[in-house]
């Protein structure tokens, strides 16, 4: 691992952080009161970019990661803002991830890991439409589509980080939600966006597994 990358990758992702900001109001109507800090994401995508550098500088799939998790900060925005998971940057995740992972195949010469991203792909549209569709449901089929999205990337990863990018962000979201009702901030029947649970469990299961 190199210092100079890790940093390099930091502030990269501090630079995506900042911009993803406009980009994510770009996609929904948010009064300008409600923007959200420009200086917090910019942290987030610094923290995001240096330990995805930082735990898979080997990897010839970083470029992908690092893509995914760009556009996932604008996600973030736009869920926060406006509970809602936009399809064109939710494409732009599936998209640009698909063909950053077919570049490493490449690099690599090893097509089965892209199978697998194929099938962590399928495994986790699946599973998240099926919670979807549970009487009482709080997912929204834009969680959905993101879940299956993140899944490909996860998959090229291995079967642990799809195990624990499909199951981490229940447990993110869970105490979230905690923290929000014992300060008040929401209501139990308070929508909350689930987004940010999916993209940080998916983050998470990138650096740890």
């Amino acid at each position: 691992m190199s210092a100079l990358l890790v940093t390099g990758a930091a502030l990269l992702g501090a630079s995506a952080g900042w911009v993803a900001v406009p980009v994510g109001r770009s996609f929904v109507t948010v009064p300008a009161g409600d923007a959200p800090r420009r200086g917090a994401f910019a942290l987030a995508g610094a923290v995001a970019f240096g330990g995805l550098a930082a735990t898979r500088a080997a990897d010839p799939a970083l470029p992908a990661l690092l893509l995914v998790a760009a556009v996932g900060l604008a996600l973030a925005v736009t869920d926060v803002t406006a509970l809602r998971l936009p399809d064109p940057l939710v494409g732009m995740v599936a998209l640009g991830g698909g063909l950053g992972l077919t570049a490493a195949t490449a690099a690599t010469g090893e097509p089965r890991r892209l199978a697998v991203a194929v099938a962590g792909a399928a495994l986790s549209f699946l599973g998240y439409a099926l919670l979807a569709l549970l009487p009482r449901a709080r997912l929204g089929f834009g969680d959905v589509k993101l879940a299956a999205a993140l899944g490909l990337p996860l998959g090229w990863l291995g079967w642990p980080a799809l195990r624990l990018g499909l199951l981490l962000p229940h447990v993110l979201a869970g105490v979230a939600v905690l923290v929000l009702l014992a300060a008040g901030r929401v209501r139990r029947d308070t929508p909350v966006p689930f987004g940010p649970a999916l993209l940080g469990g998916a983050w998470l299961a990138a650096v740890l597994s």
